[in-house]
């Protein structure tokens, strides 16, 4: 008999103890990623896109610079980007920077760990079920990737939403009978925009459950209907087995009698092919305006010249040219005091005493037990940039305050932000998006209000708001014509947010040329 916990010493977070996996529990509760993970360092984000387009998959193997690869992720890492403390863990994984390899690896996901990331207790997961690193044990994986989940990861929660989606329990197979709680897992990996969970939904839509639990036995069109919505905006978020399935139903379906797509389009079917190889060639493509080019019946096509890569490029989210920045008085500055023009900074949650920094970013240096004088002249010198365990430069007390070095010092963390003047833009690695020339001002529109102009839109939220990090992308945007409403991202309930915090801006409205 195994008892309820999986208990082993907790020196170290690879051997935390953690509940078993319940393949039977009776309910599952949404946690949004994004919610959870640290905020982002916007120079950071800069360094961890260039990398990301540096690794291009169109090149050779060995045509990408790795060397660059992993300077710019481990400085993006260095500075607590969760995403690059990951991607530098697989990096070196890969032998991409030896002598770096597996312990490294497994160093890097536990300190991601330790900073409560979701993505880091899911890798973790994989590292038992490999065997990278740590003892090859399936139970312990499980433990892993239901605790990720349960902390908001949307690739725990597809996988094992996936693996709960079954009439009967085959643990030798890897699946069991868990319907409610697996569509749960699947609609919050969706609602995140995490692409390949809409495989999986859709075919449990097409199939409602019945009040025991249990799949009815025929689909109706309104459920066929949902479902091919649903396969539809997978591909917009990147499923690659979704553009798939739609292509072969409009082609070829299985069933003609009990086919998902309304009538047969060899026309759709050979867009939705392209879409598939694009996206299997790069899974890190979006097509937010996929209904720019490609909607769903009974909407007409545009015409097509046939070119796979105007196809794919019209359907990618859109991105303005930055405008040009001037030089401001931190820009002016020399040495640590520096900050590049393109940034702002903002102070953060983090805090550090001692003589080192612990990680690397921007710092300032405070002392709250002191006299309001010496606080206030600690303001007045600007956060200066150290790196993980540099010294920080200890302030003296200025004459007539007091003598030597001030004591008992607590380190301020600031964040970069982008320096945009409020302007809309999400940011992307290059390729990912189209990018155009921005018009000033930007039209806005409240997202209860039915759209006023035909166009490419982006959903924005303040960047104090706590979801801001899952609403402001680039994947998010969304072609509306005019007259018609928005799209509402509250439908699934999974995005916790007053929909008056939420405005549209207009990204580009020219009209669709497909050649």
């Amino acid at each position: 008999m195994m008892n309820n916990q999986y208990k082993t010493n907790q020196d170290l977070p690879r051997n935390e103890e953690l509940s078993l996996f319940n393949p039977h529990r009776p309910s599952f509760t949404c946690v949004i990623e994004a919610d959870k993970v640290p905020p982002i360092d916007a120079q950071a984000e800069k360094w961890f896109l260039e990398a990301q387009t540096l690794d291009d998959p169109d090149a050779w193997e060995e045509d990408r610079d790795y060397k660059k690869i992993v300077q710019l992720t481990r400085n993006a890492a260095d500075r607590h980007h969760w995403k690059a403390m990951l991607n530098l863990a697989t990096l070196y994984l890969e032998n991409r920077d030896p002598p770096h390899g597996e312990m490294d690896a497994i160093a890097l996901v536990e300190k991601a760990m330790r900073l409560g990331i979701p993505a880091a207790y899911d890798l973790m997961g994989t590292y038992y079920m490999t065997g990278v690193g740590v003892p090859g044990d399936a139970t312990r994986a499980y433990a892993f990737w239901q605790r990720a989940a349960e902390m908001g990861s949307p690739h725990a929660m597809a996988y094992l939403g996936d693996k709960l989606a079954a009439t009967w329990d085959s643990p030798r197979d890897g699946f069991w009978a868990n319907l409610p709680v697996a569509t749960k897992m699947l609609e919050c990996a969706f609602a995140q925009g995490y692409g390949p969970a809409a495989y999986t939904l859709a075919f449990l839509q097409s199939w409602p459950l019945k009040t025991d639990g249990t799949i009815a036995e025929s689909r109706t069109a309104a459920t066929r209907s949902h479902a091919l919505r649903t396969l539809h905006e997978g591909v917009k978020f990147g499923c690659s087995n979704c553009a798939r399935d739609i292509s072969g139903e409009f082609r070829k379906p299985q069933d003609l009698s009990d086919m998902l797509v309304p009538h047969l389009d060899q026309a759709r079917s050979e867009r939705y092919a392209a879409l598939y190889n694009a996206l299997e060639l790069n899974p890190l493509l979006r097509f937010p305006n996929l209904d720019k080019v490609l909607p769903l019946p009974p909407a007409p096509l545009l015409p097509w010249n046939g070119d796979k890569q105007t196809l794919i490029d019209a359907a990618k989210g859109v991105t303005s040219r930055p405008s040009e920045i001037k030089s401001s008085a931190a820009s002016q500055r020399q040495g640590r005091y520096y900050l590049d023009a393109t940034y702002d900074l903002i102070q953060s949650e983090n805090k550090a005493r001692g003589t080192e920094a612990p990680f690397a970013g921007y710092w300032q240096a405070t002392a709250p037990s002191e006299s309001a004088q010496v606080q206030t002249w600690l303001k007045d010198i600007p956060p200066g940039l150290y790196q993980p365990g540099e010294a920080f430069d200890l302030p003296r007390y200025p004459k007539g305050m007091g003598s030597g070095a001030i004591p008992e010092l607590t380190w301020q963390r600031f964040l970069t932000v982008r320096h945009d003047n409020g302007v809309v833009n999400p940011v992307a690695a290059t390729g990912m998006t189209r990018e155009v020339i921005s018009t000033q001002p930007q039209r806005s529109c409240n997202a209860l209000k039915t759209c006023p102009v035909t166009g490419t839109w982006q959903p924005w939220l303040s960047t104090e708001h706590p979801l801001h990090q899952v609403v402001n992308q680039p994947w998010r945007q969304a072609w509306v014509v005019a007259e018609q409403p928005f799209p509402q991202l509250l439908n699934s309930g999974y995005l916790p947010f007053d929909p008056d915090e939420l405005t549209w801006h207009l990204m580009d409205s020219a009209a669709p040329n497909l050649g």
